[in-house]
């Protein structure tokens, strides 16, 4: 009967042979059997070589607590990233789904109220257009209504006028005293035209001075005029003499209107 020792081993049960005493018979009594049963001596047959106990082929180490904690981290991170994955293409899916399921009628309404609040925002907009227009006007209007008015041109007699006319103004309005020679035919033309310009200007004031009551050199008083001096708030912006050689002895009141609002010296009318 076969052993376990057999069974692991993977020894064969037949034609073993015993090298003990104990079996009986001399190794002459078993060569003369043998030549008796077959005439001739029969070979051993050789064992297999034996089984392994157990087979590995991969690699094997020896892991401590350490290394199984860590193995463990990896092991959840690696199962939240996938869950972030799926996550994110289940939402994926599900926005292509809903955005797909609209039927025509939906597709139609929903255009018709894009439409629609398109139309309501360009409305509310000319509306508040229109309301800032119309407050900026009335704002417009109460300045102006506050700004003093003039409308023609006034002679100024001494020193004193001219100061009071300067110094004792609002703020806001423009002074733009015109300096003349009653000899000179450019100064007569000014005057024309100044007159003209206070009129179309009523919230500028515009004046007119002698040249010697200005205690002024002769030579100002000859070749210096026509001359306008510009004040605003009590200073001086403006300072143009010997006007003939910009406008010549015969020009217009659109040429002094000109003139001046180019150096931005007079409002918008």
């Amino acid at each position: 009967m076969a052993t376990l020792d057999d069974k692991i081993l993977g020894e064969k049960l037949h034609n073993y042979c015993s090298s003990s005493e104990d079996e009986g018979g001399s190794d002459d009594d078993d060569r003369s059997g043998d030549e008796d049963a077959g005439g001739s001596k029969a070979a051993d047959p050789e064992p297999p070589p034996p089984a392994p106990v157990n087979s590995w082929s991969g690699t094997a180490s020896n892991t401590g607590p350490k290394g199984v904690l860590e193995d463990w981290r990896r092991f959840k991170q690696l199962e939240a990233e996938n869950r972030k994955e799926l996550e994110k293409e289940r939402i994926a899916l599900a926005k292509k789904l809903t955005l797909s399921t609209r039927t025509e009628r939906e597709e139609a309404e929903a255009k018709q109220s894009e439409e629609l609040e398109d139309e309501l925002s360009e409305l509310l907009d000319e509306e508040f257009l229109l309301q800032y227009q119309k407050q900026r006007m009335q704002e417009l209007l109460s300045h102006l209504q506050k700004v003093p008015k003039f409308g023609k041109l006034i002679t100024l007699n001494d020193g004193e006028e001219f100061l009071k006319a300067i110094d004792k103004e609002d703020p806001n309005v423009t002074v733009i005293i015109h300096i003349y020679n009653e000899r000179k035919v450019a100064c007569e033309c000014m005057d024309g035209c100044l007159n003209i310009l206070a009129a179309d200007y009523p919230t500028v004031k515009f004046c007119r001075i002698a040249a010697n009551i200005t205690g002024l050199s002769k030579h100002f008083r000859v070749d210096g005029v026509p001359a306008l001096l510009v004040y605003k708030g009590g200073q001086i912006v403006g300072n143009f003499v010997q006007l003939v050689t910009e406008l010549g002895t015969d020009f217009f009141a659109t040429d002094v209107e000109k003139f001046l609002i180019e150096y931005g010296l007079l409002p918008e009318n």
